[in-house]
């Protein structure tokens, strides 16, 4: 079976999929940004799930329910710590903690933010090559996966656009992984 790899512009809280991927600090304080919204729009339970697991370390994930949104679970994905810059190998670490969560828990629709692109820090090319880079990785070591689709949900057009030229490349060059 082909996992297909999706990216497109929207709202990640209002995605009905299996799991959303929430881009976290170690703590796992939902603070602002992404997690403002998921604490805002998915209630209290969220944060009160998060406080029992954190914190964690860095480039590692954890899974709480999702509340009162579309999704059935939210991962964590701890790309920096609180306070923190994204650094390209923690968000390689937490790109695949992510999806070795996913399959420990059967996930078939799993939708990503571009982690770590917001206070995190890390500049939008870099952060499409090391979660596409990633997930193809993943995807091509993993030939029975529970995952059917892989969605990149991006904030805004550029960020889009940036994710689908990274993509393309990876094709054109017939890279798995993508990354240098």
């Amino acid at each position: 079976m082909t996992t297909k790899i999706s990216i497109q512009t929207g709202d990640l809280t209002a995605c009905k999929v299996d799991t959303i991927v929430n881009a976290a600090n170690n703590d796992l304080i939902l603070g602002g940004g992404l997690a403002g919204a998921i604490r805002t729009k998915g209630g209290p339970s969220i944060q009160e799930e998060c406080t029992r697991h954190g914190p964690i370390e860095v480039g590692q994930a954890a899974i709480t329910g999702a509340g009162d949104l579309p999704a059935r679970y939210v991962i964590h994905q701890a790309s920096m710590a609180l306070g923190g810059r994204t650094t390209p190998a923690a968000l390689r670490q937490s790109t695949a903690a992510v999806l070795a969560l996913a399959e420990r828990h059967r996930i078939a629709t799993l939708a990503f933010p571009a982690t770590g692109s917001g206070i995190g820090g890390i500049d939008m090319a870099t952060c499409a090559k090391v979660m596409l880079g990633e997930v193809r990785r993943y995807l091509a070591e993993h030939d029975k996966t529970s995952l059917t689709e892989v969605r990149f949900v991006l904030f805004d057009d550029r960020a889009a656009e940036t994710f689908r030229g990274v993509h393309q490349e990876m094709d054109r060059k017939h890279d798995p992984q993508g990354v240098p």
